[in-house]
């Protein structure tokens, strides 16, 4: 398992970055939230890191924090609510607020979120 990354911002993309790291470039996939908050290119990043291994991929999602990292596994045990779901979920709300709303049952809150309908 790849708990975090250090190196050098190589790239952004649509919600991914690649991170330079010893030579290496690891495609992670972050938040919007935390895609903000990243410095420019050939800077030095740090994220913490969660790697989904699935039969047909392999996957590095990026978080700013270990409370986002934290949070992003609670919610892959809900059903119905994979990596993008979660991802787009922290995109939207910081963690502390996202906890507020599921522990409220804000459905109106958690609505907002793309891919989370009433049902959800």
């Amino acid at each position: 398992m790849i708990a975090s990354l250090r190196g050098q911002l190589e790239a952004t993309g649509e919600n991914t970055v690649v991170l330079d790291v010893g030579g290496v470039g690891y495609l992670v996939h972050v938040s919007g939230r935390t895609l903000g908050a990243l410095p420019a290119l050939g800077q030095t990043v740090a994220l913490y890191t969660r790697m989904i291994v699935r039969e047909d991929d392999v996957a590095l999602y990026g978080f700013a924090s270990s409370d986002e990292r934290e949070l992003f596994a609670t919610l892959l045990t809900a059903s119905g609510v994979g990596p993008r779901t979660a991802m787009a979920a922290l995109g939207v709300f910081a963690p502390e607020t996202l906890r507020t709303a599921i522990a409220s049952g804000d459905a109106d809150a958690l609505m907002r979120i793309p891919g989370i309908g009433r049902k959800t």
